[in-house]
C-alpha cells in the first residue's frame, strides 16, 4: 500500500473559503461603517486620497493615507513572521498571522466611530497580513481578500477551458469564480451585520478566521496523480543512469590520467 502525501490546510480551499468570507466582510465593514474606506481594495484608496488630495481636503488625505501605510506595514509584518517562525513545530506561521489578525479585529469592534482612523488602520494591517500570508490554494495563486487577480485568472481560465476542455483549467475556473462568490458573500453578510451590530460586526470575522486558524491544524491527504508518478519515477530513473554515466566517465578520465602521468616519473 502506498504512503499518500500529506499537505498543509493552510492552502486548501477549505481554507480558502472562510479567508474569503472573512475578507469580503471585512472591506464592506469599514466602507459602509467605518466612514468609506477599504480595508483591501487599497486602490480605491489611492484614487480618493489623490482626488482629496488635488481639492485641498487635507483631513480626507489623512483619512486614506494612513490606512495605506497600515497596508504596507502589515505586509511587511507578515514577511517578517515567515522569516522568524516559519520552522515552528507547534503551529504553521500562518496560523499566527490569523491568531494575530482575530486578536486586532476583536479590539476593532471596541472602538467608537470617533476614532475610525485608527479601526480603519488596524483592519487594513491585519487585512494585508492574511493576503500575504495567504497567496495559493491547491497551488493556484489566489487573493482573499479582493478580487481583480481572481477575476482576471478565472476568465483566463475559462477561456482556456472553452478552447481545450482541458479539466485542470475547468478546476480552476471554478475555484476562482467560487472564491469570488464567497467573498461577495463575505460582503453582504458585512453590509446586513452592521445594520444589526454596528462596530461588533467586525466579530463575525474574528469568528470565520478561527475557524480557518482550526482547520490548519489538520494535515490534508493529497491524491496521488498516476500520471505525475509515473513521470516522477521515469525522472528518478534517468537521474540514476545520468549519475551512473558520469560516475563512470569521471573513474576512465582519472584512470586514464594516472597513465598518462607514469612515464613522467620513471
Amino acid at each position: 500500500m502506498k504512503q499518500k502525501h500529506r499537505g498543509q490546510m493552510s492552502e486548501s480551499f477549505l481554507t480558502a473559503v472562510f479567508l474569503s468570507l472573512s475578507g469580503g466582510l471585512q472591506d464592506a465593514y469599514t466602507y459602509l461603517f467605518r466612514g468609506k474606506v477599504f480595508a483591501n481594495a487599497q486602490t480605491g484608496n489611492i484614487v480618493l486620497l489623490s482626488s482629496n488630495l488635488m481639492d485641498g481636503n487635507w483631513e480626507r488625505v489623512l483619512h486614506y493615507l494612513v490606512p495605506l501605510c497600515a497596508f504596507a506595514l502589515g505586509v511587511l509584518t507578515a514577511e517578517k513572521m515567515q522569516e522568524h517562525f516559519r520552522n515552528m513545530q507547534r503551529l504553521h506561521w500562518r496560523q499566527l498571522v490569523v491568531l494575530g489578525e482575530v486578536l486586532l479585529l476583536f479590539l476593532v469592534g471596541f472602538l467608537p466611530q470617533e476614532q475610525n482612523l485608527l479601526a480603519n488602520a488596524i483592519v487594513s494591517f491585519s487585512c494585508a497580513m492574511q493576503v500575504q500570508a495567504f497567496r495559493k490554494v491547491n497551488g493556484y495563486a489566489f487573493a482573499s481578500t479582493m478580487c481583480i487577480g481572481d477575476l482576471r485568472s478565472g476568465v483566463e481560465a475559462l477561456c482556456v477551458w472553452s478552447r481545450t476542455r482541458e479539466p485542470k483549467a475547468k478546476d480552476r475556473m471554478l475555484r476562482y469564480f467560487g472564491i469570488i462568490l464567497l467573498f461577495a458573500l463575505g460582503s453582504g453578510i458585512g453590509s446586513k451585520s452592521c445594520v444589526w451590530l454596528g462596530g461588533r460586526a467586525i466579530w463575525i470575522s474574528c469568528g470565520l478566521l478561527l475557524v480557518s486558524f482550526a482547520l490548519m491544524f489538520i494535515r490534508e491527504d493529497l491524491e496521488e496523480n498516476p500520471v505525475i508518478e509515473k513521470d516522477l519515477a521515469e525522472i528518478r530513473q534517468e537521474t540514476r543512469e545520468i549519475d551512473h554515466a558520469l560516475r563512470q566517465e569521471l573513474q576512465e578520465q582519472q584512470q586514464e590520467l594516472r597513465e598518462s602521468a607514469a612515464p613522467h616519473h620513471r
